[in-house]
Order: structure tokens, then C-alpha cells, then sequence
């Protein structure tokens, strides 16, 4: 448990007592009479003298406290919003530059599909970082990781509540070009091991948005498995299906050759829950993205950082302000009998 106060110079606290000096009886300010008997009682200027003493001692101890740098220490707080701890896993591979289908392409020759996708479309990879930079600033109360993959997963950022850091790992995705492979069951498995020794707070989801599909070994497999129980991790998969590619639910045993249909049809086995969604078009992802974040919002407790703050401006104003409530009240003092 942190400290409710802390002090950048506390060799400055020694300093405080002197702020006992203005309520020591002092008789600088004296007014001689000849016969004290002959004065009317001067209640107002009594309480007036004390307040004025008052400041003084407030205005000493408040300078006191600000040269020793006073602070509240960053601190953590329990809190409980709605959504889900979400790993984004973003397919970096070089089948990503490709570019979707226009928004019209329903209306166009099927023949000439794939010339204005090149010549029209948007690549991939931008749209979805687009969209998944929308979706993180539009999600408050959620906990993101972030990799990239093609050949190994790469971790950008850990769990964090701090969406500036996710943005720009987010933007920096679109850096370079990828590499030609894509190794789906190895970075599964580096996503799922990112909910390892955390303590389970709510929904869990590991958000792939990929072009392409793979044939997992038997015990790449398992292991998926098992861990995806171990953590209870739920999946989501947003395909974006590139010109004349297969679609997921192609029926049929000879589909399981497909790798995109084979990897489709192993995640619908895992414990923790799986959904797809196919994208051929910025609007199909933008709808498989709103999708997501409707069902990913559930109760969910987490920690809140609360970042240090420095309240040596505080003291410092403090202290002004009694040195001015003290100046008017010397304005009032009567200084000589008239």
C-alpha cells in the first residue's frame, strides 16, 4: 500500500516548526495608553489579531511543505467497467498489401474483379489497422496487447490501459513489407500464452484478423487446445478473403485440402469459443470489427493507474493566499492614536 504523501526534498521538513513563531506572544505591535481601564473592550480586534497569527503560521507551514516537493504517489485502483481483455493478433505477411475489393464490387464483371481491386482497392492491412485504431479508441474500459505476425509473432505492447501506446503500435504496423509466410499456429499459441500467470478479471478474446489459413500438425494442435481451456480464452477470426479465395464454410471433405477452410473448422473445436467473420470489403471488415465489440461486453474488473501528481503548486498557492488575506488585514490595523 503506497503512502497517501510523499516529499521529493524531505530534509525541508525540518523547517516546519517554524510556523509556531506568529502564535509566540509578541508586543512589537503595541499601542501605549495611560490607563488601559479607560478602553473599550476590543472584541473584533482580538479575533482579528489571532486570525492574523493564524495566517501567518499557515503561510510558513504551506512555504515549509512546498520546498520539500510534496506528492501523491502513483497509486492503483480497482474498478469494474464493461468489455474484455482482447489480444489484437494482426497478420503482417506480404499477402496483406494486397488491396480488397472496391465498396461496388457486386456491380462488376466478375472477369474484371480482380483488375479493379489492384487499380481501385484499398490494401488490406491499412484498412484493418484503420479500423482496429477505431476500435481501441472506442473501447475504454478494455485491456490490449498487441502482435504482429508472418514467419514468429512479434509483441508490440503487453496489457495496457493506455490506448496511445496500443495506437501506436497499431500505426507502426504499416511500416516495411512482410514476409511471404505465415505461421498461424505459432502465433495462436503466443497469443493465448499472453494471458499466462494473469488473473482471470473477465472476458477474454484473442481478436486474429488474417488473410490466410494453415494446416496445424496434431500436436500444435493439442497444445492450442489445452492452453485456450487453461486461460479460457475465447477467439475471434476476421478473414479477409481476398479476390476468387475460398470461403470458410465451403462444404464437403475434400474442402479440409483448403488451408483457410481446414484452420476454419479446427478453431470451431476449441473450448474457450470461436467466431468467424469473412471481410472481402472495407465495409464486410468494418461490420465483422462493430460485431466483435458488441460481444465482447461483459463485466470486467481491472486496475486503474492513477499517475503521480505533484502538489508543490498547491502549497505555493496556499501560502499566497494567506500572505495576501494577511496584508489586508494589516491595512486594518490601527499603526498610531490619532
Amino acid at each position: 500500500m503506497s503512502p497517501l504523501l510523499a516529499f521529493a526534498q524531505p530534509w525541508a521538513l525540518v523547517l516546519l516548526p517554524l510556523a509556531l513563531l506568529p502564535l509566540l506572544a509578541a508586543r512589537r505591535d503595541a499601542l501605549a495608553f495611560s490607563h488601559l481601564p479607560w478602553l473599550p473592550a476590543d472584541r473584533a480586534g482580538t479575533v482579528l489579531g489571532w486570525v492574523s497569527r493564524v495566517l501567518a503560521a499557515l503561510a510558513i507551514l504551506a512555504t515549509a511543505l512546498a520546498l520539500a516537493g510534496p506528492q501523491r504517489p502513483e497509486s492503483f485502483v480497482q474498478r469494474t467497467g464493461r468489455g474484455a481483455e482482447v489480444v489484437l493478433l494482426i497478420d503482417r505477411s506480404r499477402s496483406m498489401d494486397e488491396r480488397m475489393v472496391p465498396a461496388d464490387w457486386r456491380t462488376i464483371d466478375p472477369l474484371n474483379l480482380r483488375y479493379q481491386a489492384q487499380s481501385r482497392g484499398e490494401p488490406k492491412g491499412k484498412v484493418a489497422r484503420e479500423l482496429l485504431a477505431r476500435f481501441v479508441a472506442e473501447r475504454r474500459d478494455d485491456r490490449f496487447s498487441l502482435m504482429f505476425f508472418s514467419t514468429n509473432p512479434i509483441r508490440i505492447v503487453r496489457f495496457t490501459q493506455h490506448d496511445a501506446v496500443v495506437q501506436a503500435g497499431i500505426t507502426a504496423g504499416g511500416i516495411g513489407r512482410g514476409l511471404s509466410d505465415t505461421e498461424v499456429g505459432r502465433a495462436l499459441a503466443a497469443a493465448i500464452a499472453e494471458f499466462d500467470q494473469r488473473a482471470y478479471t473477465g472476458s477474454r478474446i484473442v481478436l486474429l484478423v488474417s488473410d490466410g489459413g494453415a494446416r496445424l500438425d496434431a500436436a500444435t494442435r493439442q497444445r492450442l487446445r489445452t492452453a485456450a481451456l487453461r486461460n479460457r480464452v475465447a477467439l475471434a477470426w476476421i478473414y479477409l478473403r481476398s479476390v476468387n479465395g475460398p470461403k470458410l464454410d465451403t462444404p464437403g471433405e475434400a474442402a479440409e485440402a483448403v488451408p483457410e477452410v481446414a484452420l476454419h473448422r479446427f478453431f470451431q473445436t476449441l473450448p474457450g469459443g470461436y467466431r468467424s467473420y469473412e471481410a472481402e470489403d472495407p465495409a464486410g471488415l468494418a461490420r465483422a470489427v462493430a460485431d466483435v465489440g458488441r460481444q465482447q461486453n461483459f463485466p470486467l474488473d481491472y486496475s486503474e493507474r492513477v499517475p503521480r501528481r505533484d502538489l508543490t503548486r498547491v502549497a505555493l498557492a496556499f501560502a499566497a493566499v494567506c500572505c495576501a488575506l494577511l496584508l489586508a488585514l494589516r491595512a486594518l490595523t490601527l499603526g498610531a492614536w490619532r
